[in-house]
This record gives structure tokens, sequence and C-alpha cells, in this order.
């Protein structure tokens, strides 16, 4: 196992179907945050849909289109970070997050994300990494524009979710933008 160090109290860990019943502990107190803007929460509501997921995604992980890891503080579950999407044919991906309040407000989920770019584009040589959110979410764009990530578009009224269709934002990083990227 490995974990990448987020801040002195804070990990970047993979999270895997063992830890399904922390899962959907962290679930139940995130729901409320991130149930306006995304299904992710309400599809976690009980222990068999929390092991699904999180084996789905070890399935996506085995076949190199997708991975989750956790967000630990003070040793627990506060929020996590994935690649909703990675196709390393194409060189593309999407990055996703969710947090607790208790993950909130500490730079974590910003910090996560910086991990997972730093993944795509330094380690699995992709191209671009796509950030998508609804127009409501206000904290989910400050993170996109925290990382120097570019407003591509808005895609409207998108997505329906809990009988409101919601607007979204694709943000984006191109791999010759990453702080990291070589330069000419």
């Amino acid at each position: 196992m490995y974990a990448v160090a987020l801040a002195p109290d804070a990990q970047l860990r993979p999270l895997e179907p063992w830890q399904a019943e922390e899962f959907l502990a962290h679930m139940d107190r995130a729901r409320e945050g991130i149930d306006p803007f995304i299904p992710f929460a309400a599809r976690n509501a009980d222990l068999d849909a929390a092991r699904a997921t999180l084996q789905g995604y070890a399935d996506r992980q085995a076949q190199d289109t997708g991975r989750i890891y956790g967000i630990w503080r003070e040793g627990v579950l506060v929020g996590g970070a994935m690649f909703v999407h990675f196709d390393a044919a194409m060189g593309n991906c999407e990055i996703g997050v969710w947090s607790e309040p208790a993950g909130q407000g500490r730079g974590l989920v910003t910090a996560a994300v910086r991990a997972l770019l730093g993944y795509a584009f330094e380690e699995r040589g992709m191209q671009r990494a796509e950030w998508w959110s609804s127009t409501r979410n206000e904290r989910s764009r400050a993170v996109a524009q925290r990382l120097g990530m570019r407003l591509d578009g808005t895609l409207r009224s998108y997505f329906p979710h809990n009988g409101v269709r919601h607007d979204k934002e694709v943000w984006s990083m191109l791999a010759s933008e990453w702080p990291g990227a070589p330069r000419s």
C-alpha cells in the first residue's frame, strides 16, 4: 500500500472494496453536501452499494480505465478523488472529487487533484485532464481555478438530478500547461 501526503495530518490512499464499511460511514457524513450536485452519495446509501462502487473502481483500475482514492485526515476518511474516466490510448482523463465537512477548507481536495494531475501527466503521459462540475457547485469551480484549469465551456441543461436540470462546466488542463511540463 502507498500513501501520498497531502498535509502533515492527511493522506491520499487507494480506496478499496474491503473498506466499504468505512466508505459508507463517510458517505453518510458527506451526503448532504454532495447530493445537491451529483448522485454519487445517494448511490452509496447502503453497504452493498458502497461495496459495489469500490469493486467497480477496482475492476476499472485493473482495466486501466479508472481509479478511486480516499483522503484520510487524522486517520478518518473525509473525502476522495478519482479518475472518473482514464483513457491511456487517447491520452485523456477526467478527475472527480468529493468531501465531507471535516475535509473542507484545508486544501486537501486541491492537493489530491494536484497529485492525480501529476500522475496523469508525468507518469502516464496523458495529454488532457478534464474536470466536470455543476455550475451550482462553487467549491468545485474554485478547485479548477486554483489549479489553473481553463473553462472550455458550459453544457446547458446537461444533467438531471433531484428534479433539477444542471448545467455542467467542462474545465481542462493540457499536458503543456501542467507546471511540471518541459519548457522550450
